[in-house]
Order: C-alpha cells, then sequence, then structure tokens
C-alpha cells in the first residue's frame, strides 16, 4: 500500500496557485494573508455577522459573507465555502487551524470539486482524526505509546471497569477531540463515573463525537512537539521540537523552540519518531507529532495534529523558514525546499498568547471592546500575530485570543529577557487581558531555569496570579492607586482651564481646581473603584512649592507626596514614599527621594487604565453615593459573562448547599459552573438549555433557608 502509494505521489504535476480562499478567521487568516501577497497569490476572505469589518477582511483581495455569528452559521459551512472558493475563481483554500482544518468531509469536497486543500489527504485526517485508531496505528509503527484503553466499547460499566484495572491517577479523553476539551484527570474510583459523563457531554458539545480513550496519566510529564513535513514525492522531515508544556487546562500559554534541556541523541530519537509516525499514514503537508516527555527521559505519543499549529511562528523564527510558503508549495505539487541535513536550529524562540481573560476571576473569558491597544514595536527580534484593531470588539462566538507575541534571540536568556520587556510594552484596555499573567510566568525562576512540566500552573498558580498576594505586589497597587488619585486631579485641573479659557472670565475662582477650604489646607476628594470592585475613597492635601503644586496623600500606613501633569494620554509624575508622619516636610521628601514615572494612561467615559511595566490597573472615577449599587457585584447567581446555558444540575424545588453546582454556561469554548452562594431551596431557572445569557443577568432563584436568612 505504501509503495503503490508512493508511486502516485511520484506522478504529482505543479500547478500555479493565482488566487487562494482562507476559510478561517482572525490571526491566523491575517498571517496565511501576508504569506500569499508575498508570492503574489490573491486572496479571498470569509467572514460572518461578527467579523464584518474584521482586520482579515481589510487585508484580502476580496471577501464573502458566510451567515450568522455562530461557527455553525459560518465558518463551518463547508459546501458554501467550496461554493464560494468555485465562484470567486480560487484554486486553493487554507483551512487555517480550528473550524474545518481537521475536517475529512471538507478535505474531500475539495478534492471532489478539484480544489486543492492546503493540508494533508481526507485519509490522513481521518487516520489520526481518532485519537484511539491513531494509537493503534503509532503502535503498528513501533512510535511509543502511554498504556491505556482507546477501544470501541464505550460502556460506562465497562469503562469503569478498565479504569479500575489501569489504577489512579487516569486521564479520560475525547477520542475526536483538542485543545483540552472534553479531557479530564481522574484521581479516584469515586470520581470516574461523573469524569465520563462530563468529558461525554463537552466532546459531543465540541465535537460531535462522544467517543472516549483512556490512559495512565503521567503526573509531572513535559509537552514535546516535533514539526514535521512532507511533500507528494515520498520526502518527509522535521523542523526542530517545540516544548508547549507552560499549560491551563491541557492549553498551550507559552511554547518555545528548541525545546530547553534535551540531548542531541534524545532529540534525534524524537525527530525519527515524528518522522515515522508521519510516513506511517503517507502523510503530507505541515502536521505536529505531540509527545509526552516523562522524568527518565522516556517519550510516549501523544496525538498528531494534521494541520499547522498556533506555535508554529516560533519553529519559522529558529529555523529561518515560512511554514506557510512550504505548505502552499506542497499543495501546489512542489517538493520540500530542504532535505533532512539541510535543516538549521538557530537560537531560541518563545510565543505566548495574549488573551481577553481575567485570571483574577478564574480566567473567565472577556468580551467587549478594545478601548485602547499600544503593541510592542515589531523588529527581526519581536513579531505579533494578531487579527485584532484597536477599537475591535471581542466577540464571545470565538476563541479569545488577541494576539500571539513572538521574540527571538541568540540564546534562551537573551529570548527570555525580549520576551519580558515586549510584554512590558503591550498596553490593551477596554477588557480583562493576561498580560500580568504571563509575565508573571516569564520572570518566575523556575520558568527561567527551565525546570518545569505541565503542571506548573497548577503547581505556581498563585505567585502566577500574583496581585495582592505579597507585600512587594500590595505595594504596587499601592503605588498605582496614588497615580490614578494624581491623575484625577490633573484630569479636573484641565477640565478646569479649558472652561476656563472658554468662558466671559478666565480669571474667576471658580474656574480653577484648587481644593481650597477656609482656614485649612487644600484638599482634594477622590473616589474610585479600583480592579477588585473595591472602593477606595481618598484625600490630597495640596500645598505649592514655587509654582509647582504638590499634593499629600496617605494610603494604609504610607505617606505619597506626588506631582505630575497631563501630556494627552501620558501622565508625568513624580511620587515619593514615607513611612514617616504626616509632618514631614514634603519638600524635603519630595526632593530627596522622588520617583519619576512616564504612566500611559487610557480613559473612556469614567473608566481609565494605567500601564506600569506589564500590569495594567483599571479604575473608575465614582460618586461615593453609589456604593450601595456596587455591593450587588457580589451576587454569585448571575451571569458572569455572556454565553449559553450547557445544562441545570439540579432541579425546581430541591435542596442546595452553599458550593453546590446549580447550572453549567459555556462561553469561548470553556464551561463554567454557576454555584449555589447559601444553603437554601431552588424556586426558578430563568434560562432553559441551549439559551443564550448575557453578562450580568440574574439566572436561578435561590430562597436561603432559615438559618442562612438569619446569618445574613
Amino acid at each position: 500500500m505504501a509503495s503503490q502509494s508512493l508511486k502516485n505521489k511520484a506522478l504529482s504535476k505543479t500547478f500555479l496557485i493565482k488566487k487562494l480562499l482562507i476559510a478561517n478567521r482572525g490571526e491566523i487568516a491575517c498571517r496565511i494573508i501576508k504569506t500569499a501577497k508575498s508570492m503574489g497569490i490573491r486572496t479571498v476572505a470569509l467572514y460572518s455577522d461578527a467579523d464584518i469589518d474584521a482586520r482579515h477582511v481589510a487585508m484580502a483581495d476580496e471577501s464573502f459573507y458566510l451567515g450568522g455569528s455562530a461557527p455553525t452559521d459560518s465558518y463551518l459551512k463547508s459546501e458554501l465555502i467550496v461554493a464560494i472558493a468555485k465562484k470567486a475563481g480560487a484554486q486553493a483554500i487554507h483551512p487555517g487551524y480550528g473550524f474545518l482544518s481537521e475536517n475529512a468531509e471538507f478535505a474531500r469536497l475539495c478534492e471532489q470539486e478539484g480544489i486543492a486543500f492546503v493540508g494533508p489527504t481526507a485519509d490522513a485526517i481521518d487516520a489520526m482524526g481518532s485519537k484511539s485508531a491513531a494509537k493503534e496505528i503509532m503502535g503498528t509503527a513501533h512510535v511509543p505509546l502511554v498504556p491505556g484503553y482507546h477501544g470501541d466499547n464505550q460502556r460506562d460499566d465497562f469503562l469503569v471497569n478498565e479504569a479500575k484495572k489501569m489504577g489512579f491517577p487516569l486521564l479520560i479523553k475525547a477520542a475526536f477531540g483538542g485543545g483540552g476539551k472534553g479531557m479530564r484527570i481522574v484521581e479516584s474510583e469515586t470520581e470516574v463515573l461523573d469524569a465520563i459523563h462530563s468529558a461525554r457531554r463537552e466532546a459531543i458539545s465540541s465535537f460531535g463525537n462522544d467517543k472516549l480513550l483512556m490512559e495512565r496519566y503521567l503526573r509531572q510529564p513535559r509537552h514535546i512537539e516535533v514539526q514535521v513535513f512532507a511533500d507528494n514525492y515520498g520526502h518527509c522531515i522535521y523542523l526542530a521540537d517545540r516544548d508547549c508544556s507552560i499549560q491551563r487546562r491541557h492549553q498551550k500559554v507559552v511554547e518555545e523552540a528548541p525545546a530547553p534541556g534535551l540531548s542531541d541523541e534524545l532529540r534525534a530519537k524524537m525527530g525519527a519518531a515524528a518522522v515515522a509516525a508521519a510516513n506511517a499514514i503517507n502523510y503530507q503537508g505541515a502536521g505536529t507529532i505531540e509527545f509526552l516527555l516523562d522524568t527518565d527521559n522516556s517519550f510516549y505519543f501523544m496525538e498528531m495534529n494534521t494541520r499547522l499549529q498556533v506555535e508554529h511562528p516560533v519553529t519559522e523564527m529558529v529555523t529561518g523558514q515560512d511554514l506557510v510558503k512550504w505548505q502552499l508549495m506542497v499543495a501546489s505539487g512542489h517538493q520540500l525546499p530542504l532535505t533532512q541535513d539541510e535543516v538549521r536550529v538557530h537560537g531560541h524562540s518563545f510565543e505566548v498568547r495574549i488573551y481577553a481573560e481575567d485570571p483574577q476571576n478564574a480566567f473567565l473569558p472577556a468580551s467587549g471592546k478594545l478601548n485602547f491597544l499600544r503593541e510592542p514595536e515589531q523588529s527581526g527580534h519581536v513579531r505579533i500575530d494578531s487579527g485584532i484593531r484597536e477599537n475591535d470588539e471581542i466577540s464571545n462566538f470565538y476563541d479569545p485570543m488577541i494576539s500571539k507575541l513572538i521574540v527571538w534571540d541568540e540564546s534562551r536568556p537573551r529570548a527570555l529577557q525580549r520576551l519580558v520587556h515586549s510584554l512590558e510594552s503591550y498596553q490593551i484596555s477596554g477588557l480583562k487581558h493576561n498580560i500580568e499573567f504571563l509575565a508573571n510566568i516569564a520572570q518566575h525562576q523556575a520558568f527561567r531555569d527551565a525546570k518545569f512540566s505541565t503542571d506548573f500552573i497548577d503547581r505556581y498558580g498563585d505567585a502566577l496570579i500574583g496581585r495582592g498576594l505579597s507585600g512587594d505586589l500590595a505595594k504596587d497597587e499601592q503605588t498605582a492607586l496614588a497615580l490614578a488619585s494624581l491623575y484625577q486631579i490633573c484630569v479636573r485641573k484641565a477640565a478646569a482651564e479649558v472652561c476656563a479659557i472658554n468662558s466671559h472670565d478666565p480669571y474667576s475662582p471658580w474656574g480653577s481646581v484648587s481644593g481650597f477650604r477656609l482656614n485649612s489646607a487644600s484638599q482634594h476628594q477622590v473616589a474610585l473603584l479600583d480592579d477588585r470592585h473595591e472602593l477606595q475613597q481618598l484625600a490630597l492635601i495640596e500645598t505649592s512649592i514655587g509654582v509647582k503644586s504638590i499634593f499629600q496623600l496617605h494610603i494604609n500606613d504610607n505617606l505619597y507626596v506626588l506631582s505630575g501633569e497631563l501630556d494627552g494620554e501620558v501622565l508625568h509624575a513624580e511620587i515619593s514614599l514615607s513611612k514617616q508622619s504626616g509632618k514631614t516636610n514634603q519638600a524635603d521628601i519630595h526632593k530627596s527621594e522622588a520617583h519619576k514615572f512616564r504612566v500611559q494612561v487610557s480613559q473612556v467615559d469614567d473608566d481609565f487604565t494605567l500601564f506600569i511595566n506589564s500590569r495594567s490597573y483599571h479604575f473608575r472615577a465614582i460618586q461615593t453615593e453609589l456604593t450601595e449599587e456596587l455591593e450587588s457585584l457580589a451576587d454569585k447567581l448571575k451571569a458572569p459573562m455572556n454565553g449559553t446555558v450547557v445544562t441545570h444540575l439540579a432541579k425546581i424545588g430541591d435542596k442546595v448547599t452553599a458550593g453546590q453546582g446549580l447550572m453549567v454556561m459555556e462561553a469561548m469554548k470553556m464551561e463554567y459552573t454557576i454555584q449555589s452562594p447559601y444553603d437554601g431551596t431552588v424556586n426558578a431557572f430563568y434560562f432553559d438549555v441551549g439559551e443564550l445569557v448575557n453578562d450580568g443577568v440574574l439566572l436561578v432563584d435561590v430562597e436561603p433557608s432559615e438559618t442562612e436568612e438569619e446569618q445574613i
């Protein structure tokens, strides 16, 4: 069979791709368009209702409307996409990743319609589409496998018995899944059945197939993957390896190439195993073989991704190759541009995924308008792959990734330093994001020393989420609060100056913001709502040193002495800190201990954000009479985000206890359980399964028990 396949491949002919349709959206669509344009290929974009004004649409030479915002109404409509490709005169379709990229029927449909599918054959996708079938193929090809059950018997009692035989901990996975969906770690026999049901529910929702497999769970493995590439002439090579061990909920957060700490011998063995895996299914195009590397340097096949990976840029940075260009060359019948001996790996590269999510609130996905965006300056060392621009909307219909930040340098320490600096320069406001979380990972000593495994984030989570968990971080928050107070005073003064200039009496004392008080020091009152939704009421005492206004502010036991001015979106501030009493000579403190800040600020209405190093601090200027309204933010029975109701975990009339799950929501491919905040009785569910809900709406009515009412 293999020899016949090679013979067929040898008969391949090259053809010219003049027009390429990209069956995807966001940053990967933009990235493909860039390479296609560099090759002189015209591009066709697709868009949904949510993407009418998207960046990838603006970049393409032409674009076509697909339908509604939900993927099932747009980017998953394979027949419509092929029809559009034929109408547009496209010779090839690039599926990107996600959506239809690993859909064998879509690849087969392209082939039937005479359109080149930029990816592997439908048979290869089928072979690797099932994790259980893939493991059987890999076992035959002598690729190392983790012990487990991958069979067709999916009865609950059978799976439970297999789990008992295998022992704990074990991993339950969706056989047709990816991205951590339909995956559960099971620590004991009592958890097995619930885990099976939960994994099945998520698998059918995400992939339309609820088949599961089970395998031994390795406690502290590393996740190493190898980039493979094959053409239509029987040539297959690997282009370096990548470490993807820094994960959260089995989804990659940080990737780097090459994987640190591997011997040349081990790299060669993993590369050879990856090529053997690709050859076992007569692969062509770009693919990734994913391995688990145990502490004794044993490695096991985990799965094959039959597409371009999100993290492919780190391989491009260290090899100097454009993998999308390679894909287009192979799809049009050309041979690989390099042999294995010609592949060179130089330097080190990191990629981090900038997400719209809230690390301080269980990493809940965020949606909304990107009010402010300042990206690091791009160069040969810094690259940003993004499909987002300032003022774009992050939709709850798709993955909440904003961009990928990729850096390269001659060595791992130097590349890591570039990563830290670039994260400090990345500024976003309008919605929650994970930039500070990523910076904390990059600066963690265990990560710097490359001493990590796939449990890195679980192990060091508190330190990585960070803010407010140590004295130093608390001090940073206080400094930000002091600067936010100064910013508010500067805004008031600037507004007053504008009013004075436009008034009939520009010298009127009513057109100034002096904080004047009869027989007492000038004082300014500032009320701010901080990141934690806590109200901060501050009093700043104003004095003068020459022509400069100086403000004294006490926060906890610290005395801050501040001065500054606004220059557009930038606050130029001087700040001094002392533990001494309010009788301290402010002028002396300010002169001897002043620290100058250049703080970028973004403001929309009463909301504003200060960017300090890699952190962003969000505040809202409010009136103190609004404090009662703020307490409603603690209501645990409201929707924490826009999303869809997946299931009810209780029935009307049920007695529930504090912390018991009431219902499950899904948004941006993630499930979130709404829990009862107290003991009580379920009176009503306000939304049925499948209904869309908006952020902040009341989902369920739970009447507190008499004991709870007495406590409340």
